[in-house]
């Protein structure tokens, strides 16, 4: 396990370079990273969207792509065509989606119709076109960014295209100490971001990959998840609770986190850290949330406080 916490420091400390007191948010990516999710980083504009999604995918020895999504993206963009090659022969042309590392940024500005042409490949990892499958090269990850504010020109996301992000994470403006090194950092010629080299390499991320997948998660910790999940789908405040796919995916995370911090096994503290940025994206409010300005962070919080902890222990 230290061989693979060294790693993982490492990766930390190379994102650091450029993205400067947000160590947790990094951590999110990572814990994502880990159990092959992908995240929707959801944040004012200016705060470090891009640059936090180009680092991570600069700090891997993987392939990376950034696709500018605008209202003229076409799914064909992203999945790719085929049309004939000088022979007279079908022949597939790769789209912008093929590639391990993805950067979907300003994800909503782009229609519904190209939206879901990343449904199969974030479910799937892979595409299909014209009848052909095409599987994607390992580690794959889409990060995604949107602005929660401006919505001129934009398309919400729908309910399907949310539940296929593992986790929904926010930046947030930093402290007056951080913004300070960040413009001592960003007042050179040369960008940080740009400086950023691979330090780990596809065949370590698949190596952490499996060893999340043997991370003891006991019965305990399980019925613990499926009561949270449950709890949102009695609630009289949300329309649409916590689907099994979001059980599994919580389920998954935990171990991630488990390993982040050097531990073979889960525990409960595992499962509230990561229950927000989780389950929170999938939840549809109800009118009465609604008129009583609840968020869906508020009310899983509070749907949290009444599921009895289980008790520490493999």
């Amino acid at each position: 396990m230290s061989q693979l916490s060294s790693i993982i420091s490492l990766l930390k400390r190379n994102i650091a370079q450029a993205v400067v007191g947000k160590d947790d948010v990094v951590e999110l990516l990572l814990t994502a990273l880990l159990c092959e999710g992908h995240v929707l980083i959801e944040d004012v504009p200016g705060v470090g969207k891009t640059t936090l999604a180009s680092t991570l995918a600069r700090s891997l020895s993987c392939s990376f792509k950034r696709i500018q999504f605008t209202p003229d993206i076409t799914p064909s963009d992203i999945t790719g065509f085929t049309m004939p090659n000088l022979n007279g022969e079908m022949q597939y042309r790769a789209g912008a989606i093929m590639s391990q590392i993805v950067l979907a940024d300003e994800i909503n500005r782009t229609s519904p119709k190209t939206q879901s042409a990343l449904l199969e490949v974030m479910e799937e990892h892979q595409v299909t076109v014209d009848g052909v499958t095409y599987p994607l090269q390992r580690p794959f990850m889409v990060l995604a960014t949107q602005n929660p504010v401006d919505f001129v020109g934009t398309y919400p996301l729908p309910e399907a295209q949310m539940d296929r992000f593992l986790m929904r994470v926010s930046i947030g403006y930093p402290s007056k100490k951080d913004e300070a090194e960040i413009l001592s950092r960003y007042s050179g010629t040369t960008s940080p971001s740009q400086s950023v080299r691979p330090v780990c390499t596809a065949e370590e991320v698949l190596s952490l990959q499996e060893v999340v997948k043997d991370i003891y998660c006991a019965p305990e910790i399980n019925a613990y998840i499926v009561e949270i999940c449950h709890a949102t789908r009695r609630s009289e405040l949300l329309t649409l609770g916590a689907s099994t796919r979001a059980a599994i995916a919580l389920c998954h995370a935990a171990k991630a986190n488990a390993l982040i911090h050097d531990r073979d096994y889960v525990v409960p503290e595992d499962v509230q850290h990561l229950a927000s940025s989780v389950l929170a994206h999938r939840l549809v409010l109800s009118a009465e949330a609604r008129m009583q300005s609840l968020s869906s962070q508020a009310v899983l919080g509070k749907l949290l406080s009444g599921v009895r902890i289980p008790v520490r222990g493999r």
